[in-house]
Formats: structure tokens, sequence, C-alpha cells
């Protein structure tokens, strides 16, 4: 065997350029194989944690403004559209629905944020002092604002990292003051960022999905929201007025059991569907979006896979061409180990080596270029990959499979020739 790859080896050498081109073909599929699924794991790794970040055991429930055409006769009689989560859902959902250890509701405004001569258009959430634990969001500095200062209606406030930095570029936000038109919160904490839900201009949530740039954003408590804005919001447009009444623009519904929660969510959408003929909100449900992401991210490496394989196939047949015209170039000297008592085995052992070394050789240098190729993109595009340990391996593997599957058919020309009429070729 030692003696069959050492022959191997030196008839790869002595056509180093044609070698080289012959592997290029299993080099760019195995290191498509790598990339490939480098970039699809990060994808799905990022949605699935900003999906888990929701958390496994909540529904959140959102207030949609409806389109005009739908809106009741009441906008017009009383220029105040009201829609949205209400006083009446949140109690039936406690009251009727077992299984909830707790519902959170908050609501949501759009506002301009000042510190001195620094200003950010922001979104203000009027929650409750254990939102937090809700949202798994972590506070990077100081505290979350206490049952105390909640029940006392005290204006102090949360800032995320994005508010923090614009509008505290040069000292730390905890203790210092922010405005909000003529009211002034304290600083007592600063939280994480988190993929923030897309707000209109009253800051309620629309329809359709997340977006990932952080945003700035300011927590108080929800009765000093309530204090300082009451529960109807009154916009200029243009020459034109318009009021909106949203008593809750969300809330989170926390279940006991995660194994409930998807019954639990049917049981709150009956009760939302009886309550809101409109349709002016949306449900949630974390765990049901990371199982569709879960379905996704298979079928997504499921594609790339094919993709990547393709690249394989292609590589697969330029081995297997150039060792079909090496055993026509070699027939001679097969005729001649034939003659001096080589085998059919030792033959068919002799080509086969060969194609594999050229595709274990295009494989290792794929899985080099494969690895480097997302480290690239995670560095210069700021896109999250991830590489599992078992995908260089397995395109490794992929590629000597292919040197192999390729190299059967060559080898067992070269191994049938006929000594005889091979010794005679010209």
């Amino acid at each position: 065997m030692w003696r069959s790859i050492v022959l191997g080896s030196k008839s790869i050498w002595l056509h180093k350029l044609r070698s080289m081109l012959t592997a290029l073909g299993v080099v760019f599929g195995v290191a498509s194989v790598v990339a490939m699924l480098a970039i699809g794991e990060g994808a799905s790794h990022e949605a699935q944690e900003q999906i888990r970040k929701l958390g496994s055991q909540n529904v959140i429930l959102e207030s949609v403004k409806p389109p005009d055409n739908q809106g009741p006769g009441q906008q017009t009689r009383s220029m105040v559209l009201e829609y949205g989560l209400t006083t009446r859902d949140i109690n039936q959902i406690r009251q009727t629905i077992p299984g909830i250890s707790i519902v959170v509701p908050s609501r949501m405004i759009s506002e301009n944020l000042w510190n001195e001569s620094y200003n950010l258009d922001a979104s203000i959430l009027g929650v409750l002092s254990i939102y937090p634990e809700m949202r798994n969001r972590k506070l990077s500095l100081g505290r979350f604002f206490t049952e105390v200062e909640y029940n006392d209606r005290i204006p102090v406030c949360v800032l995320n990292q994005t508010a923090a930095a614009k509008l505290f570029p040069l000292a730390t936000p905890v203790g210092k003051s922010v405005r909000v038109r003529g009211f002034y919160y304290r600083v007592v904490g600063v939280i994480e960022d988190e993929s923030m839900r897309s707000t209109g201009d009253d800051g309620a949530p629309k329809s359709g999905g997340t977006k990932s740039n952080s945003v700035g954003q300011m927590l108080i408590p929800f009765s000093t929201l309530m204090d300082h804005y009451g529960d109807t919001f009154f916009r200029f447009r243009s020459g034109s007025f318009e009021a909106e009444k949203v008593e809750f623009h969300e809330a989170i519904v926390r279940v006991d059991d995660v194994n409930a929660v998807m019954t639990r969510a049917e049981a709150i959408r009956h009760v939302l569907a009886r309550n809101h003929p409109r349709e002016d909100y949306r449900v949630t449900v974390p765990i049901e979006l990371l199982r569709q992401a879960e379905r996704t991210k298979r079928i997504f490496s499921i594609v790339l896979g094919s993709i990547a394989a393709i690249s394989l196939l292609v590589g697969g047949i330029g081995i297997m061409n150039i060792m079909l015209a090496s055993v026509t170039e070699r027939t001679r000297e097969i005729g001649i180990r034939r003659a001096l008592g080589a085998r059919q085995t030792d033959i068919v052992l002799q080509f086969l080596i060969e194609t594999v070394l050229l595709a274990g050789a295009g494989g290792v240098i794929g899985v080099v270029l494969g690895l480097g190729i997302p480290i690239a993109i995670s560095h210069f595009a700021g896109v999250t990959t991830v590489i599992k340990a078992w995908a260089p391996t397995l395109a490794f593997s992929i590629s000597v499979f292919t040197g192999i599957a390729f190299g059967i058919y060559p080898a067992m020309r070269a191994a049938k020739m006929n000594p005889v009429e091979a010794l005679r070729h010209e």
C-alpha cells in the first residue's frame, strides 16, 4: 500500500499544473460546503437568539392600527380613533385562561429626548418593574426602577444603550436627567438594546416583523406615563388634527408550563377575536416562531447543500476526465506492469490512490479556504457566521468519497486492459 501511495504521489507530482487544475473543482466545492453551512448556521443562530430573547414561555400581544377603510363610524363622530388592547382584554385573559402566571401590559409613544444640546427621536415605553425579566433584557449599568417608584409615579427612566450613547456621549448617564417636553426624568440605569419592532408615528407597533438595527428607547413606569400623557394621543399633521386612544400597545403573557404555550395562545386568540371584530391586534408566540425558524434552517441547509453538491459533482467529473486521459497516456506502462506480474487489483489500487490523493488534497485546501471565507465575511461585512465542528469533517469526507466514486471507472478500465495490446500501444 505504501509503495502504491508513493508511486501515485510521484505520478501526480510529474504533472503539477494539470493536477492542480483538476483539484480546483474539489477545492471550490468543499470550500462552498463549509462556507455555506457557516453562513446558514450564523443566520439561523441570529434569528433564533432574537426569538429566544422574547421568552419561550411568553405570548406577546400587540395593538395594530386598523386600515382607514375598516374604521367604524365612531372615528367620524368623535374624531378619536380607538383601537388595540384594552383593560377588558387583560382582565378576561387573567380570569378565564388557566395556567397563566402574569400579564405585563405596556404603552409606547414616540417623542424627542433632550440632554442639554443633545437630542434624539426615541420610543418611550411605559412598563412594569418586572419588564426586564419578562423580555430577558439585562441591565448594563445602574438598576431598573422599583415597585415603590412605580406606585408613587416617580419620574425615573432607564435608557437603552443606543439612547445613552447618543444623549450622554461624554458622561455616565446614571444620575443625570433627560427632558421630554416639559417633564424631566432621572436616569437610574442603562439596559441592553433589543431588536425593536417597527413603530408608527404614534408609537404603536406596525404590522410586519422586526428590524435588527437598534433605536433609541427610554423605559419609564407605566403609571408615570399615564400620569403625564393620559390615554389619548393627539397629533397635528399638515394642518389636520388626529387623536388616537390606545390603552395598551403591548402585553406580555407568561405561561406557567412551556408545553402549554400553544394551547394558551389559541385561547388568547379566541378571547381577542371575540372582543375585536376589526382584528386590531397581533398575537406573537416566540416558541412557534422558533420552530418555524428551525424548519426554515433545515430547508436553507438543504438548498445550500444542494448547491455545494453540484460544485463537488463538477469537480468529480473533472477528476474522472483527467484520470481517463491519464489511463490512455499510460497504456504502455500498464502493459509493462501487467507483464511483470501486477494483478488487476494492483492496477485498480494504483489509479484509485491517485484519484483519492487528488481529491484529498483538494479537500484539505478547500477546508482551509472554507474556514477563511466565513471569518472574512464576519470581519468585513459584520455578518454572524457559525462554523460547526462537524462541517469541515463532513466536507473533507465528501471530497474523499467523490474521489473514490469518480475514480473507480477509470481504474477499472485500466485494470481490464489486455496486457499484450497494451504493450503494443504507441
